[in-house]
C-alpha cells in the first residue's frame, strides 16, 4: 500500500473517532445540563410569547438528530394571556421534538434545525370581538442599531414535520371555521435574503373549510393530499403558493394561492383549475347551499373548471366566488328534461355588480354558445342568463329548426300526434326560475310550422298540409298564415289572443282565442270530433314524460273559449250541401254556441242559432232556425228525411219555409239519439206537392179511382208540429190539394203510437176551381159525403187506415175554429 494512502487513512480514522468523541461529549454535556438546557429552550420559544408554553418534560434523542442534538419535548403546551377566558390553548402537542445545531450549542446558541409534532391540536380561535389567541405572539419592536447587533438572530426552523396533528381555525367574529385532520404535514424551509421559502407535502382530511359556517363547509371530509411550494415576502406580507398539483377527493386540481398578511384582515385569493371533473364530484366540493342546487342537474362526461375564491378572515359574509365550466358534447339531466349533445360556456359569479355585495341577490349565471338537442330536436341559445339567485329570473334567445315529428317526444301521444312537416324557431324568453325550472316564461318571436300532418288525439281529428305561424308580442298571441287541410276540407285561418301570457299561465279557462276563418270548401263531418267531449286515447308510452308545457298547453286548450268568425265558400254535412255560409261560432269548455249563421241550400236561405252542451255520455243541443225558400225535395234528402220512415224526399215537391225551435241530443258521430228530441215546428209549404205517396193512393185508389193521385198539389200547405220525443203531435191541419180536402189532427210515432185523425171529404175539390169567392169556398168545402179516417199503427210496423163513426157536428165547428186560429 502507498504511504500516502496508509497516511490518508489515519488521517480520516483520526477524524472519525475525534468526531465521535465529540458527539460523545456534547451526549454527555446535554443529559447532564437537560434541566439547564430546557430552560433555555424554553426561554428561546417564550421570548417573543404573550402568554406561556409549558413542557412537561424533555429528553435527549441523539441518534434521531445524529450529527446534530435532539431533544423530545412531551406534553408542550401554548397558551395566550386571556386563556381562562375562552379556554382554548393555541397548541397542544404529546411529542414535540426539536433538533439544534451542535456545535452552535455549544458555543451558547440555540438553532434549532427540525421542529417535529406528533399528536396535537392547533387551535386559533377569534372571538366575536375579533380578540384571537394568535396575540400569542408578540408583534417585533422596532430594535436600535445597537440593539441589533447585541443581540443574537431570531431562532430558525429549517425543516418541519407533522403527523396526527389537528388543526382548527375557529373565527367567531368573520362565521369561519376551518377544520384539518393533518395525517402528515413535512417540509423544508430555506431562507433567503428577506421572507422564506418551503417545499412542503401535505396529506389532511378536510373535516371544515367554512367560509360563512350560515352557508356550510366546501370540501367538508375531502381528503387533500400533494405537494405545495410556499414562499413569504417579508417586505409585502404575503404568502404565495406556487400552482401545483393538488389531489382534492378523487380528483388533481391545479392549485396556485395567496394570502396577504400585511392587511388587516387578512386577505386570500384561491385559484382551482380541474381539466377534467364529474359534476357530482366538483358540486360535493362547494358548500350545502350551492351543492343542494347543483344536484338537481346532472351532466355525464366530466367537465372542465376554473374557480377563484377571494375573500378576508375577518367578519364578513361569503368570499368572492368565480367560476368558470366548459362543456362539450355532454348529457345534462335537469328538472325539465334531458339535453342531449349539450355544449356551452359557463360562468358563476357571486359578485356581479361590482359594490353591491357578495351576495345570492348579486349572483349571476351566464352560459354561452348554449347548443343541445331536447327531445331529438336541436336547438341553440346564444346566452342564458340568470340573476338574482333568491328570485332568479333567466333570460335568453332560444333558435331551433327540426321536424315537427320530434315533438311527440315532448308532448306525448294523448294531445298531439306529429307525422310529418318542419318547425322554425326564434324566442327570445325572460322567465322566474322555481324549482330549478322556468316558471311562467313571457316570450318575444315567432314560430312557422310548415307542411305538417298532425293528429288532435282528444278530438280524433287529423290535418294534412297543415301551416302555422305564431308571432308573441310582449302581451299578445298573433297567429298568421294558417292552412289547415282535413280530408277534402281546406281552412285559412287568423287569430289572436290578448293577454296571452298571463291568461295562459294563470288563468288559462279565461284565454279568448279570436279566429277568422276562410274556407273554399268545408266537410263538417270531418270535424264531427268536436261534438263530443274532450277523450284521452290510449296513449303509446312516450319517450319522456309529458313535460310542465305539454300539461300547461293541454289544459289551455280544454278550457280555453275560442271564438270564431267564418266565412264558406261551400259547406258540405253528409247529404246536405250550403253555399255562401257564414257563422259566429264560441268554443269553450262547455259546449259549443252558434250564432248568426247563415248559408244558401236549394235556392233558399237558411239562418240559425243554437248551442250544444258537451258531457261524457251524450250531447245536449239548441236549434233555432230560420228557413226561406227551400227545395222541399233536397232539403228532406239533406238530412235523411228527418227520421221519417213512411214520407220520403221522394214524395215532396215545392218551396218550403218554417221556423223551428227544438232540443234533443246527439252523439259525438252527429247521430240525433232516439226519442230526445222536443219543440216545435212551423211550416208553410207554397206550390207544393205530394208525388207517389203510398199512403195516400192505397185509401186513394179505391176511394177517388179517378183522381190524379201520383202528383197532389198544393197552392199553399201549413201547419205546426210539436215534436215530443219519438211522436210529433199535429196541431189541426187544413190541407187543401188538387185531389181532395182534408183535416188532420193527432200523433205520428216514430216507433209505437200512432194516432191520426183524417176528416175527408169526398167531393171533388175540381169542381171549386172556378170560385173566387173564399167564403164560398170554405162552405162548400166540407159539403156533401165527408168520410172520417183513423190512422193508426198495424201489427206490421207500417201505419193501417180504418173508417171511423161521424163526429158530432158541433165538435166539428169548434175544431174548424180552432183551426183558422192556428194557421200561421
Amino acid at each position: 500500500m502507498p504511504r500516502w494512502v496508509k497516511l490518508s487513512l489515519k488521517i480520516l480514522s483520526a477524524l472519525i473517532v475525534l468526531v465521535m468523541l465529540a458527539f460523545i461529549g456534547i451526549a454527555i454535556y446535554v443529559n447532564i445540563h437537560k434541566k439547564e438546557l430546557l430552560i433555555s429552550i424554553t426561554k428561546e420559544l417564550n421570548e417573543n410569547l404573550n402568554g406561556s408554553l409549558t413542557v412537561g418534560a424533555m429528553e435527549p434523542t441523539f441518534l434521531k438528530g445524529f450529527p446534530g442534538v435532539s431533544v423530545s419535548l412531551r406534553n408542550v403546551e401554548m397558551r395566550d394571556s386571556l386563556w381562562k377566558v375562552h379556554h382554548h390553548s393555541l397548541l397542544k402537542a404529546g411529542a414535540f421534538d426539536i433538533s439544534v445545531n451542535a456545535l452552535a450549542l455549544l458555543s451558547g446558541t440555540i438553532e434549532i434545525r427540525k421542529i417535529t409534532i406528533s399528536d396535537a391540536s392547533v387551535y386559533l380561535f377569534t372571538d366575536s370581538t375579533g380578540y384571537s389567541n394568535t396575540s400569542l405572539f408578540k408583534k417585533g419592536a422596532k430594535k436600535d442599531k445597537k440593539t441589533t447587533e447585541e443581540s443574537s438572530s431570531p431562532a430558525e426552523i429549517r425543516r418541519f414535520d407533522l403527523n396526527r396533528v389537528g388543526f382548527i381555525m375557529d373565527n367567531r367574529k368573520g362565521n369561519k371555521l376551518f377544520l384539518f385532520a393533518v395525517q402528515n404535514l413535512s417540509g423544508k424551509i430555506d431562507y433567503p435574503s428577506s421572507g422564506w421559502k418551503a417545499a412542503i407535502n401535505l396529506k389532511t382530511m378536510v373535516k371544515s373549510l367554512a367560509f360563512n359556517t350560515k352557508r356550510g363547509s366546501f370540501i367538508k371530509d375531502k381528503l387533500v393530499e400533494g405537494n405545495i411550494d410556499a414562499a413569504f415576502d417579508e417586505d409585502k406580507g404575503d404568502i404565495t403558493l406556487s400552482p401545483n398539483i393538488l389531489n382534492i377527493g378523487e380528483d388533481p386540481f391545479l392549485l396556485a394561492a395567496k394570502f396577504s398578511l400585511a392587511k388587516d384582515p387578512v386577505e386570500f385569493a384561491i385559484h382551482l383549475d380541474a381539466k377534467e371533473i364529474k359534476w357530482r364530484n366538483a358540486s360535493a366540493l362547494l358548500a350545502p347551499n350551492i351543492t343542494s342546487r347543483l344536484n338537481m342537474f346532472n351532466l355525464d362526461k366530466p367537465i372542465r373548471v376554473k374557480a377563484t375564491i377571494a375573500g378576508n378572515m375577518g367578519a364578513g359574509g361569503d368570499p368572492s366566488i368565480l367560476v368558470n365550466a366548459t362543456v362539450r358534447n355532454n348529457k345534462l339531466t335537469n328538472p325539465g328534461g334531458i339535453v342531449e349533445d349539450c355544449t356551452f360556456d359557463g360562468v358563476f359569479t357571486n359578485n356581479y355588480e361590482k359594490g353591491k355585495g357578495l351576495t345570492d341577490e348579486n349572483s349571476a349565471i351566464q352560459l354561452y354558445r348554449f347548443s343541445g338537442k331536447y327531445g331529438e330536436m336541436p336547438f341553440t341559445i346564444d346566452t342564458v342568463f340568470i340573476h338574482n339567485l333568491n328570485k332568479p329570473v333567466a333570460t335568453g334567445t332560444f333558435k331551433s329548426k327540426f321536424e315537427v315529428a320530434k315533438l311527440n317526444n315532448v308532448l306525448g301521444d294523448d294531445l298531439l300526434h306529429f307525422t310529418k312537416g318542419t318547425a322554425d324557431l326564434n324566442l327570445h324568453y325572460t322567465a322566474d326560475i322555481v324549482d330549478y325550472k322556468l316558471n311562467k316564461p313571457v316570450v318575444r318571436g315567432y314560430v312557422n310550422v310548415k307542411n305538417a300532418d298532425v293528429s288532435y288525439v282528444p278530438r280524433n281529428i287529423n290535418f294534412k298540409n297543415t301551416s302555422i305561424s305564431l308571432n308573441f308580442t310582449q302581451t299578445d298571441l298573433l297567429i298568421r298564415d294558417i292552412r289547415l287541410q282535413s280530408g277534402k276540407s281546406i281552412v285559412f285561418m287568423e287569430g289572436s289572443v290578448k293577454n296571452f301570457m298571463n291568461l295562459y299561465y294563470n288563468e288559462p279557462e279565461k284565454i279568448l282565442l279570436q279566429w277568422k276563418i276562410r274556407s273554399p270548401q268545408l266537410h263538417v263531418g270531418e270535424f264531427i270530433g268536436f261534438l263530443g267531449a274532450r277523450k284521452g286515447r290510449v296513449a303509446v308510452k312516450a319517450k319522456s314524460k309529458p313535460t310542465n308545457f305539454a300539461k300547461q298547453l293541454n289544459t289551455m286548450l280544454d278550457k280555453g273559449r275560442v271564438e270564431m268568425n267564418m266565412t264558406i265558400d261551400k259547406l258540405y254535412y253528409n247529404k246536405f250541401a250550403g253555399t255562401d255560409a257564414t257563422a259566429d261560432i264560441l268554443l269553450s269548455e262547455a259546449g259549443i254556441s252558434l250564432k248568426n249563421v247563415s248559408l244558401k241550400n236549394g235556392g233558399g236561405s237558411v239562418k240559425l242559432n243554437g248551442s250544444i252542451t258537451q258531457t261524457e255520455a251524450v250531447n245536449r243541443f239548441t236549434v233555432n232556425t230560420t228557413i226561406a225558400n227551400v227545395d222541399m225535395k233536397n232539403f228532406f234528402y239533406s238530412f235523411d228525411n228527418f227520421g221519417l220512415k213512411a214520407l220520403t224526399y221522394k214524395n215532396l215537391r215545392g218551396k218550403f219555409f218554417t221556423r223551428t225551435s227544438v232540443k234533443g241530443n246527439i252523439t259525438d258521430q252527429g247521430k240525433i239519439v232516439p226519442k230526445s228530441m222536443h219543440g216545435s215546428i212551423v211550416f208553410d209549404l207554397k206550390q207544393g206537392a205530394l208525388v207517389g205517396f203510398d199512403a195516400i193512393k192505397n185509401v186513394g185508389k179505391f176511394a177517388f179511382p179517378f183522381r190524379d193521385l201520383d202528383n197532389i198539389t198544393f197552392s199553399n200547405l201549413n201547419g205546426k208540429f210539436d215534436i215530443k220525443g219519438d211522436q210529433i203531435v199535429i196541431n189541426p191541419m187544413l190541407i187543401n190539394s188538387s185531389v181532395l180536402n182534408m183535416n188532420v189532427a193527432g200523433v205520428y210515432s216514430m216507433n209505437k203510437g200512432t194516432n191520426i185523425v183524417l176528416d175527408v171529404p169526398l167531393r171533388n175539390p175540381k169542381k171549386d176551381e172556378d170560385i173566387t169567392s173564399k167564403k164560398e169556398i170554405k162552405e162548400r168545402r166540407m159539403k156533401g159525403i165527408v168520410v172520417h179516417i183513423l190512422a193508426t199503427d198495424g201489427d206490421d210496423g207500417k201505419i193501417k187506415f180504418k173508417l171511423i163513426r161521424n163526429r158530432d157536428k158541433t165538435k166539428d165547428d169548434e175544431k174548424d175554429k180552432k183551426q183558422e186560429s192556428l194557421q200561421p
